[in-house]
């Protein structure tokens, strides 16, 4: 089984269709995927993609949040819709037998959505909240201000949530806009696979994208985080321990046919958990933190290399002095051939389970599709990963000495 790539055509619009059947269980589900629609999107409202999915989300005008959620739940039917930095994603799914009526409801959600000023209180309402929840949780902190060093100056420097300012001055207007705006034909991509045929799947979805307007295709954006290390330090007197998050900026783009070789020196450095460099030196062998991880995002909207730690209060700098020189001599000496072998075997040995779902199947296909590789190129990653030599990975590890060039946010007492 494998999940293929066709299109569909509505109203004059050529809409990318991925699709798998999958006979295993009576069960149906679509995303509809609109691009250049997420939080770096919105323009200066904050928080604006994210309000407009939770609005979605209260229903439609015909039978409020309530009924609309009892049709759904008698039914067993999920849907739902929310908002990332690049996409705007709805998603259906159901049992075989009641996916017709899922339609239905989707295309009712959307012809008429419930977008009145008391789903627009109670959706701000929650949202207000979530951003009080997370001024309390110090790993959030860290972790926004650390987008905020990284990307000072762009969208990418406010969380996605929103602010308090940004929440409180969102108006009806502006979501029925951003709805106007962004879920059209032009930005739509659909992800369909369960029990149903190609023929059948390509007509149901036609049928519900023609409620939808042409639109204008979205803009292509990409952000460059700083160049040049900075340190931010907030304060927080009731925290009991320092949070050191970590980034630095790394020079790959999305689809970069060397991606294989990030993946495996980056799974080294610290996105493998234990045996991980990180973890080895932070915490095996010096005890300053519990845990130590790093990755690399690499992504349309922004490529760059970030971690993140917790360490006692009066460990802080220390951590902050390991970290460094973590990084500096992985930079400088590269990996072992031992450190490549377990890295590769782990790679490698887990494939299955990254495949195992028809949902991983999809998203997989996705995001070959997404980042502009061609379809399989997953599996001839793997291939490319199992013949990598230690002097190639070695030579990329050194080619980017970019990541030594780390901005922090820290959040301490």
């Amino acid at each position: 089984m494998a999940s293929t790539l066709d299109f569909i055509e509505v109203h004059g619009v050529k809409i990318p269709f991925i699709f798998e059947e999958d006979k295993r269980l009576p069960i149906v589900s679509m995303q509809v995927v609109f691009t250049h629609s997420g939080s770096i999107d919105e323009g200066k409202t904050f928080g604006l993609a994210r309000l407009s999915a939770k609005m979605l989300n209260e229903g439609s005008l015909k039978k409020g949040a309530v009924g609309f959620a009892d049709a759904l739940d008698a039914r067993a039917i999920q849907l739902s819709a929310h908002a990332g930095n690049e996409t705007f994603v709805i998603e259906l799914g159901s049992l075989k037998e009641e996916f017709d009526t899922g339609l239905s409801l989707l295309n009712e959600q959307l012809r008429e959505p419930n977008f009145t000023l008391k789903a627009l209180e109670k959706v701000k309402t929650m949202a207000l909240s979530e951003i009080a929840r997370k001024e309390a949780d110090f790993d959030t902190v860290a972790s926004d201000e650390l987008k905020a060093v990284l990307f000072e100056g762009t969208p990418m420097s406010v969380p996605n949530i929103g602010t308090v300012e940004s929440i409180k001055a969102s108006k009806l207007s502006d979501i029925e806009k951003f709805k106007h705006d962004h879920l059209v034909l032009s930005n739509a991509l659909i992800v369909m696979g369960g029990d149903i045929s190609l023929i059948e799947a390509k007509a149901k979805a036609q049928t519900l994208l023609s409620i939808l307007e042409t639109g204008k295709v979205g803009k292509e954006r990409h952000y460059n985080p700083r160049q040049t290390p900075k340190e931010s330090i907030l304060k927080r007197p009731q925290t009991e321990q320092a949070y050191l998050y970590f980034g630095a900026p790394f020079s790959m783009a999305e689809g970069d046919p060397e991606f294989y070789k990030a993946r495996v020196a980056m799974f080294i450095l610290g996105s493998s958990g234990f045996g991980s460099r990180l973890m080895e030196e932070i915490r095996v062998k010096r005890g300053l933190a519990y845990s130590a991880y790093s990755r690399l995002s690499v992504a349309k909207t922004a490529t760059y290399f970030s971690g993140y730690l917790q360490t006692k209060l009066e460990s802080q700098d220390e951590a902050k002095k390991t970290v460094i020189e973590v990084i500096d001599t992985f930079v400088r000496d590269g990996v072992t051939q031992s450190e490549l072998d377990q890295a590769r075997k782990f790679l490698l040995g887990s494939e299955p389970l990254r495949v195992e779902t028809l949902s991983q199947r999809l998203g997989r296909t996705f995001s070959e599709y997404y980042s502009g590789k061609p379809l399989g190129s997953s599996v001839q990653e793997l291939e490319m990963i199992r013949n990598l030599t230690l002097d190639e990975v070695n030579d990329f590890i050194k080619r980017h000495a970019e990541i030594t060039n780390l901005s922090y946010a820290i959040v301490t007492k």
